[in-house]
């Protein structure tokens, strides 16, 4: 189905140099897609144009800010198809500046979408949604019954985002559904720092041999989506008309504690160690504790399902930055692995 659908379709993925955005990319471009890619590449959020390497020829690359009006009512016009990745992903910075979070996870949204509903009303739009907008559960695994209630500023503007593209969908027929993620990880994710989340920053302290403090005592559990089947979630969501107006859990088959999690990452990588310290009170007060989902819905929705175990999806990973370390971690930052 995905090959038939997507050969020669005009696609657009805003945040499309950034993690999940590149590796979409490049599973667009093998299938035949026409793809334009649309990222401001403000430090530090994670757009790396070494992440699309190889793809010369094979993608377009506009650098807009996507909170841009004018160059959004241009760009939408011609897709048939919007993967909508662009936005800020960091829960401790939402805090330290809530009016840029604000910023670019409501109020880019808005344009986005008034740009297809003025330009392009025949756009299908798929939006990535985060898990951190339910907050603490108060049952496992969480369903997309469960309230939203938000633990930090980035979850509330997040789920506003989300909103917003359900009320184009039912409101003014800009097709449009949602994806709310669990922790994705692999390749070409950014590593630089740790504020957009701890498996990322965790890969980088075991391939530099390095300790990995983990809070509390290791209990936590969470689940965990390798970045390839993350794609096929955004891809199948695409394709299908069964899914707008909708909002879905996509999230891992595979439940795992932080302290399980951090001693198979240290033997996969053959580097590293970790202790259990305590909460940072910044952290502890957004923390969510335990946390996995059931994404039931999708998987009947769309037969997606998770396809790559954890130890293999970690295996890769840690092969990739061994490979292109100095591409991921810049300014002379930590020591280079062995």
């Amino acid at each position: 189905m995905l090959p038939a659908f997507y050969a020669g379709r005009r696609v657009m993925i805003t945040g499309g140099l950034g993690f999940i955005g590149s590796n979409l990319a490049r599973r667009l471009a093998a299938l035949g897609a026409d793809v334009l890619l649309v990222d401001s590449l403000i430090p530090d959020y994670g757009g790396n144009l070494f992440n699309i390497d190889g793809l010369e020829g094979q993608v377009r690359v506009n650098v807009a800010d996507v909170r841009q009006a004018s160059t959004m009512n241009y760009l939408v016009r011609d897709r048939e198809v919007i993967f909508n990745l662009a936005g800020q992903v960091s829960h401790i910075d939402s805090m330290r500046d809530p009016h840029t979070d604000l910023d670019i996870n409501c109020r880019s949204q808005l344009t986005l979408l008034e740009a297809c509903r003025h330009h392009n009303p025949g756009v299908k739009v798929v939006y990535a949604s985060t898990r951190q907008i339910y907050g603490k559960p108060e049952r496992l695994p969480v369903t997309e019954q469960h309230l939203v209630r938000p633990t930090d500023v980035n979850g509330i503007n997040k789920a506003a985002g989300e909103y917003y593209h359900l009320v184009y969908n039912n409101v003014f027929g800009v097709r449009a559904c949602s994806l709310r993620l669990t922790n994705i990880y692999g390749p070409r994710q950014l590593i630089r720092h740790n504020r957009q989340g701890f498996i990322g920053w965790f890969i980088r302290l075991a391939l530099e041999d390095q300790e990995i403090q983990v809070f509390g005592d290791g209990s936590q559990i969470r689940d965990f989506v390798y970045v390839d089947d993350a794609v096929e979630a955004f891809l199948r969501a695409g394709a299908t008309d069964a899914v707008n107006g909708e909002a879905f859990n996509v999230g891992g088959d595979e439940h795992i504690t932080h302290r399980d999690l951090v001693e198979l990452l240290v033997a996969i990588a053959g580097t590293g160690r970790f202790r259990f310290v305590e909460w940072p009170p910044e952290k502890k007060a957004i923390d969510i504790g335990s946390f996995y989902t059931d994404a039931s819905r999708f998987k009947a929705a769309t037969g997606w399902a998770p396809t790559v175990p954890m130890r293999e999806g970690l295996t890769r990973t840690f092969a990739f930055y061994r490979a292109h370390y100095d591409r991921y971690v810049g300014g002379g930052e930590g020591a280079a692995p062995s």
